[in-house]
C-alpha cells in the first residue's frame, strides 16, 4: 500500500505537522528525507531496511561516501543532501552557541562539540576560541592523528589564540574508540596547554572528552 494511501495521522509528514518532529520515529523521520521509495517497497519500509543495513540512524548519517552510495534506495545525490544537512544542523548549533557565552551554556557547547567530533575515525583536537567574556569567536580544528592518539603542539595552539585575540580557550577532542575516560597523555598534554597559555594571560577553561555516548569535563573531574 502507497504511503498516500495510508490514514492522514499515520504519513509521516502529516504527522509531523500535527504533532512535531520529535513524535515520529527514525524511520519515519529517515522516510520524510527519502522521499520515495523504490519499487514494491514505501519510503517508510525503505528507511526500515536501510536503518537495518547500517545499524541505526547515526551509522547512516556517518556512514562514508561510498558506503552510503551503494545502499539501495541512496547514491551521490542523497549523500550531497545528508551533508548538506548535516552541516545546516551543525552551523545552528554554533549560531546558538554564539547567542550566549561558553560558561553558562555549557550544554550548547557539549552538543556542537560532539556534533562536530563524535563519529570521527581519527583522533581530532580542536579549540573553541573566547573573548574575555567567554563569547564564541571561533572553533577550529589544528591537530589530527590515529586511533591511537595525536601529537599536539602548544607552540601552535598559543599561535592561534594570538591570532584570534582569545583570552580563553576550551579545548577538545574525540576518542575514536568511543570511551571518554581521559587518559595519562590527555591530562598531561592538558596541563603543557595551560602552562604555555598562562604565559600570555588566557585561561583554559576545560577540556572535553568527546566518546560515543558520553563526555567528560577534565574541569568537573579536578584535572584543570
Amino acid at each position: 500500500m502507497a504511503i498516500t494511501d495510508w490514514p492522514a495521522t499515520e504519513r509521516p509528514r502529516e504527522k509531523l505537522l500535527e504533532r512535531g518532529a520529535d513524535s515520529l520515529s527514525d524511520a519515519e523521520l529517515l522516510a520524510i528525507f527519502l522521499r520515495t521509495g523504490v519499487p514494491g517497497k514505501t519510503a517508510v519500509d525503505l528507511a526500515r531496511d536501510l536503518l537495518n543495513r547500517f545499524g541505526g540512524l547515526r551509522p547512516l548519517l556517518e556512514a562514508d561516501r561510498d558506503g552510503f552510495c551503494e545502499a539501495r534506495g541512496l547514491g551521490e545525490a542523497k549523500f550531497v543532501q545528508l551533508q548538506a544537512t548535516l552541516e545546516i544542523s551543525r552551523r545552528h548549533l554554533m549560531t546558538a552557541l554564539r547567542r550566549g557565552d561558553a560558561l553558562t551554556s555549557p550544554d550548547a557547547t557539549r552538543r556542537y562539540l560532539a556534533a562536530r567530533l563524535r563519529g570521527e575515525g581519527r583522533e581530532v583536537f580542536a579549540c573553541l576560541f573566547l573573548d574575555n567574556r567567554h563569547r564564541v569567536l571561533a572553533y577550529e580544528e589544528l591537530f589530527f592523528g590515529t586511533v591511537d592518539g595525536a601529537s599536539v603542539h602548544p607552540r601552535e595552539v598559543v599561535k592561534r589564540t594570538l591570532s584570534h585575540n582569545a583570552a580563553a580557550l576550551i579545548l577538545a577532542h574525540n576518542h575514536p574508540s568511543g570511551v571518554a575516560e581521559p587518559s595519562r597523555a590527555d591530562e598531561h598534554i592538558t596541563g603543557r596547554l595551560k602552562e604555555a597559555l598562562a604565559l600570555i594571560d588566557v585561561r583554559v577553561l576545560d577540556h572535553l572528552i568527546i566518546g560515543d555516548g558520553e563526555i567528560t569535563s577534565l574541569a568537573e573531574r579536578g584535572l584543570l
